[in-house]
């Protein structure tokens, strides 16, 4: 990744500032609202695009910046983080699923955006989108201007992703 220049000269980020952020963001809403210690990898130095029996959340981001947060899941971990979050055993992906990773993209992409601003005023957050199935594409993610950081845990691997400009 390489944080658009636009945006790091705006917001006095760092290209590893960001990452952290995107880290420190997962790893909170995961131990609070997910009851999991996730541990991060480092950045995927090329973008994922494909994804296979996966649940995607993603939140657009307008005003002074731009950009999209998306976490990208397996079917049987998304069903793990769901059961975690409403304490009860969710064995299907269905709506309870979608709208927990909806949820979840949600809190990280609130998190970027107080980061980015002021108080959060100056951006705002879109109503979360979930995609799923058993094969698909997302090309939100194919340009240099993202980071996608991995993030395990026990046996199960999930990615959040960021991309973020802002207009010169």
């Amino acid at each position: 990744m390489t944080l658009n220049l636009n945006v790091s000269q705006a917001a006095h980020l760092q290209e590893d500032d960001l990452k952290g952020y995107v880290i420190h963001a997962t790893k909170e809403v995961f131990n609070t609202m997910v009851m999991m210690d996730v541990a991060d990898s480092l950045p995927l130095s090329e973008p994922v695009t494909h994804f296979q029996c996966s649940i995607t959340g993603m939140v657009g981001l307008a005003g002074k910046y731009t950009g999209i947060l998306s976490i990208h899941c397996p079917k049987p971990f998304a069903m793990r983080i769901t059961s975690n979050m409403l304490g009860m055993d969710v064995d299907e992906v269905g709506e309870d699923v979608n709208d927990a990773l909806g949820e979840i993209a949600n809190m990280l992409g609130g998190y970027v955006k107080q980061i980015l601003s002021k108080g959060g005023l100056d951006i705002s957050l879109s109503i979360p989108t979930v995609i799923s199935g058993e094969e698909y594409t997302i090309n939100a993610m194919t340009d240099s201007d993202c980071v996608i950081i991995p993030f395990t845990f026990e046996d199960a691997r999930f990615l959040v992703g960021l991309k973020l400009s802002k207009e010169s």
